[in-house]
């Protein structure tokens, strides 16, 4: 799960992170409250949205970049509301662009220095790791290609946490030295506690800034949650925002399905992550394209079955569905009942290409014969992707 930068701000201040002064708009009067509360002369003006590249987004009103520099709360005003209730497009959000609902108004700050700094899950490892840069403000990834010289990384032993000579030596890597280094020292610790208590996959600042004051701010926030672990954390599951969402991925998760939307137009019903991943593959062997991905467990009921067939025929671009079930600890029946429930209730009007193997396959194949449904059965995994590629066709 994402949340905004104001949230995760909000959390950088509970646990003794240094970051800016601010606050949240969602109205033109709110913005100007919170502008006027500041008492700055500059003022930055950020749009809200889970999406990278705000700063150089473009809205379809015509105002270039989401992130914009107020001499006054006059014009800080002027800017939340050209912002507000309009669509803003970035290299992440694709050309549909998000509807901006919130602004965030916060202090400008005096840059001396930016830099990089993110926490986040080594899956070589399996443990956390922190990086660090000294080429902060711009997009990590280029920097990696073109300079990995200047990035560096420090493994951090899960039983014992980020140490502190440990963070210092980030500090050194990152030329910071006195009292800087101790205050850079202690924000990382604190970034490290944040990550570690609220079950992060990631906590990201870009920038991390030295200020012309001698202050170590953490200027953005880009937090990033383990869905697994957010029944430990209701406060944190309250923070988030489903119109920042894909509508079915929302619906999914509402029925506890593994749901991932895609560009293609063939959709997928299948158990188990692994067979999702090679009814994937085999699609696009085939010359066809996946329009998601969709696990629907191995101990799915009908209830669930039924809802996952339902999002499936939602999307408009689907222009065939593929189920294919591998019955273990799911039985090929329930799978069955629940093709026949969803396809009375959608009544589906694209090509449906159904493989069965496993658990009672034979109750489940005899369900589907007698329903009469207009779909195609298939004798295994490649019959099954040459026939719903063709139909999709």
């Amino acid at each position: 799960m994402n949340i905004h930068e104001y949230q995760s701000k909000e959390l950088f201040v509970r646990f003794g992170v240094a970051t800016s002064q601010g606050g949240v708009a969602s109205t033109s009067e709110e913005a100007r409250t919170v502008a006027e509360s500041l008492a700055a002369t500059e003022l930055v003006v950020k749009a809200q949205i889970h999406a990278g590249g705000r700063g150089k987004g473009t809205f379809v009103n015509g105002l270039q970049g989401g992130v914009k520099i107020a001499y006054s709360a006059e014009e800080a005003t002027q800017f939340a509301t050209q912002m507000l209730q309009n669509t803003l497009v970035t290299h992440q959000t694709g050309p549909e662009g998000k509807l901006v609902q919130k602004v965030l108004i916060a202090e400008a700050v005096s840059i001396a220095k930016e830099f990089y700094c993110a926490i986040l899950l080594d899956r070589a490892s399996g443990a956390p790791l922190i990086i660090v840069s000294t080429e902060g403000g711009v997009d990590i990834e280029t920097v990696a290609e073109k300079t990995p010289e200047k990035i560096w990384r420090e493994p951090i032993q899960p039983l014992l946490g980020l140490q502190p000579h440990q963070s210092r030596k980030l500090c050194w890597r990152l030329g910071l030295r006195g009292k800087q280094l101790l205050a850079a020292s202690k924000l990382f610790l604190n970034l490290y506690r944040l990550f570690q208590d609220c079950d992060c996959l990631m906590v990201e600042v870009n920038p991390l800034v030295l200020t012309k004051t001698g202050e170590v701010l953490a200027l953005d926030a880009k937090l990033s949650f383990d869905d697994n672990a957010l029944f430990r954390h209701p406060n944190i599951m309250a923070l988030r925002d489903t119109s920042e969402e894909d509508p079915r991925e929302v619906a999914a998760s509402a029925f506890n399905l593994n749901y991932i939307g895609l560009d293609g137009n063939i959709a997928c019903l299948v158990n188990g992550a692994g067979l999702a991943m090679a009814t994937m593959d085999i699609i696009k062997h085939h010359g066809g394209e996946p329009a998601n991905f969709l696990d629907v467990g191995g101990g799915a009921t009908e209830e669930q079955v039924t809802e996952a067939f339902q999002i499936l025929s939602s999307d408009p671009k689907v222009k065939a569905i593929l189920v294919n079930i591998f019955g273990g600890i799911m039985r090929c029946d329930i799978i069955a009942q629940g093709i026949i429930n969803a396809v009375k209730r959608t009544h589906l009007s694209v090509p449906l290409v159904v493989r069965l193997e496993g658990t009672n396959v034979a109750e489940g194949k005899k369900l589907l014969e007698e329903s009469k449904l207009p779909l195609q059965a298939a004798s295994d995994l490649t019959d099954a992707a040459t026939k719903v590629v063709m139909a999709a066709s």
